[in-house]
Order: C-alpha cells, then structure tokens, then sequence
C-alpha cells in the first residue's frame, strides 16, 4: 500500500471515517449480521454485504428487507449482531496509510471521526485498534437526523471542531460518504484507490 497523498489540498481539520477507512472491520461486521440473520433463518450474502459497505445499519436492513422480501425484527437483529461484534473485536485492525495520517496530524489540527455506525461500537473499535485518543470529536450515526449520503455527519463534525466544512478534509471509503462530504462542502478524499479496492 502507498501513502495517502495529502499534496494538492488547503485543509484546517480532518474528518476521517471509521469502518473501512481507519479500521478494517468489513469481516467483522459481516460476520456479525450474517450470524443474527442466520438465527433468524435468513441469508445475508457477503457479495451483497460488500456492495452496501458504506450504509448505516439503519439503511443497510432497510435495503435487505426490500430487496429479499424477507420480514425480520431489526431491533433484534440489531441487538444480536452487537453481541457477535463485541465477541469479535480482537480480529480488527487498523487501515495503517490512514492511521498513520491521524498519528502524524494529532495535535498538529483539529481531527475528528464522522461514523454511520453506533457510538458503542465506534468506541470500541478506535479503542482497540489504539487509536481512540487522537480524536476528541467522535459524531455518529446517533447523532443525527440522518445518516450518510445526507451532509448531517461532516456538517456536525465541522461545527464540533469550530472549523468551517470547506476548510475540513475528509477521508472516506464509500459512495455515500464522498457524497456525504460533497454535499456538505467539505474536501474528500477515496481512499480506495490507495488502499487497492474497487470503487
């Protein structure tokens, strides 16, 4: 993998993703849903988890249950997968071209994580990838009124670090959040390319 290219960019912040972006956690949460579905005697694809990376768990059980037509309680699955992640926290480890932009930017400029993600497991992933403490600004997908691709998540992250969006860099991994971070002004950067995935 090759560094990530900041050259080119006027930046006062960075706002960086979580999932996929700061830490690899695709197999966990994968493993996590496909464990609740299966108890509930659903089939979750991994092909099909793949291509919905970037949703909230609010959207991406919303796009399973109108594209198989199955009824499930998402409350419960939502509980469950939870559990499975939890249990699973020690198999995720840290994207290092984006880590090491994050350990080398803390206490230089503001920094912040923008997650679709619940802050519980937010939290715990930073925590255990070790890289909790370089951001004092953590938004998710709790704290808005709605998640990525809408602006909600970089706008509030912007306002938390007192710098305008225009002014933040935005690291990202997915569809919805480089549009989420256009819409909301911001400057991104898919870190895909680097990282030699697909967009």
């Amino acid at each position: 993998m090759s560094d990530i290219d900041l050259a080119g960019h006027d930046f006062d912040a960075v706002i960086f993703d979580c999932d996929g972006t700061l830490a690899d956690t695709a197999p966990v949460h994968y493993r996590a849903f496909q464990t609740a579905f299966a108890a509930h005697g659903l089939d979750m694809k991994r092909a099909w988890y793949d291509q919905r990376v970037g949703l909230s768990r609010h959207l991406l059980f919303e796009a399973f249950a109108r594209e198989t037509g199955a009824t499930f309680d998402a409350k419960a699955i939502a509980a469950e997968s939870e559990e499975v992640y939890a249990a699973h926290l020690g198999d995720i480890r840290p994207i290092e071209p984006v880590a090491a932009i994050a350990r080398r930017l803390h206490g230089k400029m503001p920094l912040a994580v923008a997650s679709a993600g619940q802050r519980r497991i937010v939290e715990a992933t930073l925590q255990t990838i070790g890289l909790r403490d370089l951001f004092p600004v953590i938004v998710t997908v709790e704290d808005v009124a709605h998640g990525k691709p809408a602006p909600d998540l970089f706008l509030l992250g912007a306002e938390k670090l007192g710098v305008a969006p225009e002014c933040c860099l935005v690291l990202e991994d997915s569809d919805e959040g480089l549009e989420a971070a256009h819409r909301a002004g911001a400057q991104p950067i898919d870190v895909r390319p680097t990282l030699g995935r697909t967009q």
